[in-house]
């Protein structure tokens, strides 16, 4: 059997993949680091005998190698990310440690692992489509669009993408990343918009509007994200950039009143 380490796994994409994962007979060694939004209560695979569970932090470098080193995935998927734009605007410090410190270690692990054992495991980095910036709603951002970030957390995740890049350029390293558009579904923590929206109207309490409701965001359902992100790892091409979309470009008013 083979397997698979996604750190992040507790998150909102992070244990829909694990779930994903395991009804596709892959061994998965969780590692997140239980932070307020985790998932542990709606975790359907704890007690499954083909997953297992670490409460670390990407940023401790020495017990992630020890990790990898003892299970040697035949990949890791990187969901472990501060991921809320509004946090990061408030507070962008770990977004930094997380997004940017963290991907560099599990970068410098695959780098020792290789060297030591001649392992190249495959990384896929679970990016987002927010590094792309604003986009004009008659336009799309292809592969080769050009990065412009526009927060904290946005810019965390392009620098993020950047030094996978290089890594793969320097060192060899199997890495794809994929920019995924934003996700919605089971267990989404209540502060993104869909959920808060969903929460608000099941207790009365009105809908909170940014402006005038017409940012559009592109949403695809976050099992359907799932699926995308198995492709990449299956059959990505090493060191390129996979962007994953639905086409469906709603605005903020018009995903409030559905």
């Amino acid at each position: 059997m083979k397997k698979i380490l996604v750190t992040g796994g507790l998150g909102f994409i992070g244990c829909n993949l694990v779930n994903y994962l395991i009804s596709k007979n892959y061994f998965i060694i969780n590692i997140d680091k239980s932070s307020y939004s985790s998932n542990k209560k709606y975790f359907i695979n704890s007690k499954n005998k083909n997953y297992i569970f670490f409460k670390i932090d990407i940023k401790n470098k020495l017990k992630l190698y020890k990790i990898v080193k003892k299970y040697k995935p035949v990949g890791i998927f990187n969901l472990a990310a501060e991921t809320h734009v509004d946090r990061s605007i408030d507070d962008s410090k770990n977004f930094i440690n997380s997004n940017i410190l963290g991907v560099h270690n599990i970068l410098e692990v695959l780098r020792k692992i290789k060297r030591e054992k001649k392992i190249n495991i495959r990384f896929v980095q679970v990016s987002t489509d927010e590094v792309y910036g604003d986009i004009p709603f008659q336009k799309s951002a292809d592969e080769k669009y050009n990065y412009n970030p526009s927060s904290p957390y946005s810019a965390s995740k392009a620098s993020a993408d950047q030094i996978i890049k290089a890594y793969k350029r320097t060192y060899n390293l199997d890495t794809v990343i994929a920019n995924s558009c934003n996700n919605y579904g089971p267990c989404q923590f209540p502060e993104k918009f869909i959920p808060k929206i969903i929460y608000n109207l099941i207790n009365n309490k009105p809908i909170e509007i940014y402006g005038k409701g017409q940012n559009i965001r592109e949403w695809i359902y976050v099992k359907d994200n799932c699926e995308a992100l198995i492709k990449v790892f299956l059959k990505g091409r090493i060191g390129q950039f996979y962007n994953i979309g639905s086409n469906q470009n709603l605005s903020n008013l018009q995903v409030s009143k559905m």
